[in-house]
């Protein structure tokens, strides 16, 4: 059982959480979403555990669980300021990346897919990764030097969606041929599968809803304050906006990329629930 500094510190730290393979997910909700195979210790107060005998239950297995913290000092582990009284310890999530982009998605659809460069707020990064998942994403990619998506604020917004969006950071591995980042190459990687790369940008030449995304689309989302890089941007197919009244100069980047997929679920024609 992991102890509870061993704890404070996947909540506060990313290397903690990246040498443990760890993270830490708080809240009822997200308990009853999680993977079962993923859960590796729970804690919960006294106060919840004789509130929710139903969680108590749900427990898997063979589980560590300590079901009798006291009141201040699961305050002390916890990232919110009115701590519900559960938090569960999970192993990372894994995927494979050439099986997803192989064979991922609803066929039904458009083949969906966001990359993310540098974006850095855990609250669009979270946004994203839930969205994605309503509109049917196949996969979301990071660079290296984004938020951590394991952070407990990710977590939190995701709402579970962490658990079932296949999710990767692109590896740091450069393209030593071609002299390019691995932003780079991984876009490039994608163009030779096919799949069209759209990046939204203050640039764009065309409206959104100008390209055609039906077969194939991978939306790059860039840095909330600095957008994409002009290295990436180059890159892609087509460098696209979204056409804005007044003197707003750019959206939000989850705004940005909820408006995006969903003009390629639109393109496509499937029916959401």
């Amino acid at each position: 059982m992991l102890s509870f500094k061993e704890i404070t510190a996947l909540k506060k730290s990313k290397k903690a959480r990246d040498e443990q393979g760890l993270f830490v997910a708080e809240g009822r909700k997200l308990f009853f979403e999680a993977p079962r195979d993923r859960i590796v210790q729970v804690l919960m107060t006294r106060e919840f555990a004789a509130e929710h005998p139903e969680v108590l239950s749900a427990i898997p297995k063979d589980t560590p669980a300590a079901v009798d913290v006291e009141e201040g000092r699961f305050h002390s582990l916890s990232d919110t300021k009115t701590p519900q009284g559960i938090l569960t310890v999970m192993r990372k999530m894994e995927w494979d990346p050439d099986a997803v982009l192989a064979s991922s998605g609803d066929l039904s659809r458009a083949r969906l897919y966001c990359i993310l460069e540098n974006l850095q707020d855990p609250g669009n990064a979270g946004t994203i990764l839930r969205t994605g998942e309503a509109a049917g994403v196949g996969a979301v990619f990071l660079t290296e030097g984004s938020v951590d998506l394991y952070s407990p604020k990710v977590i939190r917004s995701t709402m579970g969606s962490i658990f079932r969006v296949p999710h990767f950071v692109i590896p740091q591995e450069t393209d030593m041929q071609a002299f390019c980042s691995p932003a780079v190459s991984f876009v490039r990687k994608l163009r030779k599968q096919g799949i069209g790369v759209y990046a939204a940008h203050l640039r764009g030449s065309k409206a959104y809803t100008d390209c055609d995304y039906r077969r194939a689309a991978a939306f790059v989302i860039g840095n909330e304050s600095k957008g994409v890089s002009d290295e990436l941007a180059a890159e892609c197919s087509e460098l696209i906006r979204i056409p804005m009244a007044g003197e707003v100069e750019s959206l939000n980047a989850a705004m940005a990329a909820g408006i995006l997929l969903y003009e390629a679920v639109r393109q496509a024609g499937a029916g959401l629930r």
